[in-house]
């Protein structure tokens, strides 16, 4: 296949275990502000976009990241990819009619990307939801990016541009690569850390305010949210970031501004050293806390 045609919209939604279903559904609807959708069984769907999820929230007694879904262009350019996983060797298994029903999307495919073990879903179409989207306490513009870590970064990062069409967009010296599903134009809708075993890093949500940030700040303190790092500034995309637990100890980020990239012409990556400014304009550290909840579900129940 030439990768060229594996063009994306965005990063379509995430699916997330957590414990306690009804705790955590609350937390992400009063504390996160996302807008509750609908209930089916032990799945809560969730939004924070016109679209009819952005977020699921799954019972499973461990929690972690269950899949990722990736919209792409056109039906066509989910064909094109699935027919280039299967000249891998790479097995995949088309999302079923029931199935798809229940997530409102045009079918699709899922596959276990081989490095990390997640699966990841592509499709091409999303409803919308019945009514618009009206931010509340937050101003949610987008589910942002999803960042994972990985046990072999330099080869996660091989696979999502050789067989993904995944551009990298800057690098950390051996802590982090920050990627685009082309021709989406942020900074990073994925992120690949390097750590011992795969798992999930954080999940970011972008708000279209700065003083969104600060209210943040204030609201998990009164609730006594653990905050694992920030506010501070991020050198590689400029934007200003908030790290805060949920209630099953996975990293939920909030973060203001992003540089945007062009189709054509955009610039090269830049390679930056492994220092804190390299992480933080401001030189903050994270807590021993962040980052360390969030097993890959290896088998969907």
């Amino acid at each position: 296949m030439d990768r060229s045609n594996a063009r994306y919209q965005r990063l379509g939604y995430l699916a997330l275990n957590v414990s306690d279903l009804e705790r955590s559904a609350r937390f992400y609807e009063d504390i996160v502000g996302l807008q509750r959708s609908e209930t089916r069984g032990n799945s809560v769907f969730f939004r924070c976009s016109d679209r009819h999820h952005d977020i699921v929230l799954h019972k499973a007694p461990t929690p972690g990241l269950k899949r990722i879904g990736w919209q792409m262009e056109a039906a066509t350019q989910v064909q094109t990819l699935e027919q280039h996983f299967h000249g891998l060797g790479i097995p995949t298994q088309r999302v079923s009619n029931r199935e798809a029903v229940d997530l409102a999307i045009d079918g699709g495919f899922r596959m276990r990307e081989p490095t990390t073990g997640v699966l990841m879903e592509f499709y091409s179409h999303m409803d919308t939801a019945s009514e618009v989207f009206h931010p509340g306490h937050t101003k949610i513009e987008r589910l942002g990016h999803v960042v994972l870590a990985s046990a072999d970064m330099a080869e996660t990062e091989k696979f999502f541009a050789e067989n993904m069409n995944f551009k990298v967009s800057d690098r950390i010296e051996n802590g982090v690569v920050h990627m685009r599903c082309f021709p989406n134009p942020l900074h990073h809708s994925f992120g690949i850390g390097a750590g011992q075993a795969a798992q999930l890093h954080h999940v970011n949500f972008m708000v279209t305010d700065m003083d969104d940030i600060g209210r943040a700040n204030t609201r998990m303190k009164s609730h006594k949210i653990p905050i694992v790092y920030g506010p501070g500034k991020h050198p590689q995309s400029e934007s200003v970031f908030f790290y805060f637990l949920d209630p099953d100890g996975l990293t939920l980020e909030y973060s203001y501004g992003m540089e945007e990239f062009p189709e054509q012409d955009a610039r090269a990556p830049r390679l930056f050293p492994m220092k804190v400014e390299s992480v933080d304009h401001w030189g903050g550290l994270p807590e021993p806390d962040f980052a360390k909840v969030g097993a890959i579900e290896t088998a969907e129940t």
